[in-house]
């Protein structure tokens, strides 16, 4: 009996140890773009705004990262992902260049119970990598409403799309490109704004 102790010990920490495998790092990354330019004059200089949070249109948006070979073979990087939900981090990137630029008095978050004047939405129909052959590109396609509170109406809309060629072909370089076309998507959104 006291053999079958320690033998059975034995087995138990060779069998962990053979079921230990090394899995790649996962690596997490995030939105990082240009500060935008402040307005000088602005007709909503003296109104707020609240930037609702950022609905996907054709594919879930989440804190993986998308990429597709063709129109039908996609997925997803098993081993990179967004630091956060792509949708919460298009908001705060979105709030972040508006409160940068001065344009209006007040950028809001939709969690605010403050009033606002304007609410600006958003809907995202590609935020992808894509793949055809040696051509690697970000893909970034997102519309958004201006919408007057006081009328319910839309002030302006507009839906603007970026397809910015990566350095390489892995998610590391997708994400480069992402930053350059959301880096390029908030300086535009601004100047149409204004």
């Amino acid at each position: 009996m006291r053999k079958i102790k320690p033998l059975a010990l034995a087995v138990l920490l060779v069998g962990m140890l053979g079921c230990s495998t090394k899995e790649p790092a996962l690596k997490v990354y995030s939105l990082d773009i240009a500060p935008v330019n402040t307005v000088q004059n602005s007709k909503y200089k003296s109104k707020s705004i609240k930037v609702t949070y950022p609905q996907g249109i054709k594919n879930k948006i989440s804190q993986k990262m998308h990429f597709s070979y063709s129109s039908v073979d996609r997925g997803t990087y098993q081993n990179s992902e967004w630091s956060n939900n792509m949708s919460k981090l298009l908001q705060g990137t979105f709030i972040e260049a508006l409160d940068e630029s001065r344009l209006f008095k007040v950028v809001l978050s939709d969690t605010s119970t403050a009033r606002e004047d304007y609410r600006l939405e958003s809907s995202i129909f590609a935020l992808e990598h894509m793949v055809r052959g040696t051509e690697s590109d970000a893909i970034v396609s997102i519309q958004f409403n201006l919408v007057s509170v006081q009328t319910g109406g839309i002030v302006k809309n507009k839906r603007f799309t970026y397809k910015e060629g990566t350095p390489t072909t892995d998610a590391k370089g997708y994400v480069t490109a992402t930053n350059t076309a959301i880096s390029k998507l908030s300086r535009d959104l601004v100047a149409w704004l204004r």
